[in-house]
């Protein structure tokens, strides 16, 4: 089989679990990719909060305004990194492999989307736990922090899967690395760390129609209890159609690459 079809002689259960396992275990050895992943959000907040954070105005405490900013930082760069991983089985040939086994195209992929979601999680409990120790205080109850973890799941999933479409697009781990720094900047031209409406008019503009920016407005309204708006809709179907873009367009180069 060549496509993202199910496997057919085991379980597919059997087959992205092992694959998870997989991609975690090579997450773990690459202790570099891992530390960055993990201290350069957190050593991001700490220089905005404590160098910039008194020249900026945001109507709140700066450490509540910018912790939103920093997850979607974090979370976006960490699935980003889904683009090197895939890009290097391709390249080693490992992938071929698993074909040979008749391993699916779904399970290898999805091995390296559930992984992310797990790095994931374990970069925002860390960027959460350093928040809360400089004065971040979320007044969120049991429903909002759902919801926010709903719509940040969401994000981390869409990011994983377009990730994943990058890395059997580009045929270099270079490439692929290049990536990552576009999504780790993508942040800063939104409400992430300062206010939109302090910008110049055409930033603003860009700022308010990009899609991180609705991710943003309501992880930080859902944590801090102000108004969210139509904002967790709209960041909602983005994540949806990037999802099914990016699941149909790694079909597409999943069979062009090992068909």
């Amino acid at each position: 089989m060549s496509d993202l079809a199910l496997a057919g002689r085991r379980p597919f259960g059997t087959d992205l679990l092992t694959m998870v396992g997989r991609c975690l275990r090579l997450s773990r050895r690459n202790t570099d990719a891992v530390l960055m992943s993990l201290l350069l959000p957190v050593m991001l907040m700490l220089l905005f909060v404590y160098l910039f954070g008194g020249a900026v105005n945001t109507g709140m405490a700066y450490v509540s305004w910018v912790v939103p900013g920093v997850i979607l930082l974090c979370t976006g760069f960490g699935a980003a990194t889904t683009a090197v991983s895939v890009t290097q089985d391709m390249a080693g040939g490992i992938t071929d492999r698993f074909r040979a086994m008749d391993v699916s195209g779904a399970a290898v992929l999805g091995g390296q989307v559930a992984a992310s979601v797990a790095r994931n999680f374990l970069a925002t409990v860390l960027v959460f736990g350093v928040g809360f120790g400089i004065g971040f205080r979320p007044q969120a109850g049991p429903v909002e922090w759902l919801a926010a973890a709903g719509i940040l799941l969401a994000f981390v999933v869409a990011m994983s899967w377009f990730s994943a479409a990058v890395g059997l697009l580009v045929r270099s781990v270079e490439a692929a690395n290049g990536f990552t720094f576009f999504v780790m900047f993508l942040p800063y031209p939104s409400s992430a760390f300062v206010p939109i409406d302090s910008m110049p008019s055409w930033t603003r503009g860009i700022a308010e129609h990009q899609p991180l920016n609705p991710v943003i407005e309501s992880l930080r309204g859902l944590l801090l209890g102000t108004p969210v708006g139509a904002s967790p809709w709209i960041a909602l179907a983005w994540c949806a159609g990037l999802l099914a873009g990016s699941v149909a367009l790694s079909v597409v180069l999943f069979r062009r690459r090992t068909g």
